[in-house]
């Protein structure tokens, strides 16, 4: 049984908790972390896609955010971001190198297996710079089936115009992106 923190639309615990199938099924608002694993790869920005096990109670096999995952009861969002990395693809990562894009509100209704999907969920979205080959990940083969890399326009291409399968928030691919522009902007501004 899946604890999770039961919040306000602010994302802060109410001290209560709900099972996580409950929070589905009634739409309880809860948080999630959603890490996107980058890379510079021959000048362009990449990020990595996990494509989701077939075996998932919700999209399976959809391409997604490279590592997300519910807030266990009691947890903060940077604690369980780098959790989900740790079990999902194996990578170790420092809360410190977390780089927070922004915060998504989730409103998304969906019928899975003939049962409801009332996703109601506050999501912390952060980017953390990594580049390693598919193979050198570690994966959850509960979880997800593979990983692969792909140039971050090319990516929101794909959820624009739902060439391949996959769950990926165009809000929240678009908003990574910003991030990542505006750091780049930053360090070049104070380069010599």
């Amino acid at each position: 049984m899946e604890l999770l923190d039961i919040v306000d639309m602010d994302g802060n615990p109410t001290g209560r908790t709900v099972e996580r199938t409950i929070a589905h099924r009634d739409g309880i608002w809860h948080r999630t972390s959603h890490v996107w694993l980058v890379r510079k790869n021959k000048d362009k920005i990449e990020v990595l896609l996990q494509k989701r096990s077939v075996d998932k109670d919700s999209y399976p096999g959809c391409y997604d955010t490279s590592s997300a995952g519910h807030i266990p009861a009691g947890c903060g969002y940077e604690e369980s971001a780098v959790r989900e990395l740790q079990e999902e693809l194996g990578i170790k990562a420092e809360e410190e190198e977390l780089y927070l894009c922004g915060r998504r509100t989730v409103y998304h209704d969906e019928i899975f297996y003939g049962e409801k999907f009332i996703d109601r969920q506050i999501s912390n979205v952060y980017y953390l710079w990594r580049d390693l080959e598919p193979e050198e990940f570690d994966i959850q083969k509960e979880e997800l089936e593979s990983v692969r890399w792909m140039e971050i326009h090319e990516c929101i291409n794909m959820v624009k115009y739902q060439t391949e399968k996959n769950c990926v928030a165009l809000e929240e691919i678009m908003m990574v992106a910003a991030a990542i522009e505006k750091k780049r902007r930053v360090r070049k501004k104070y380069e010599l």
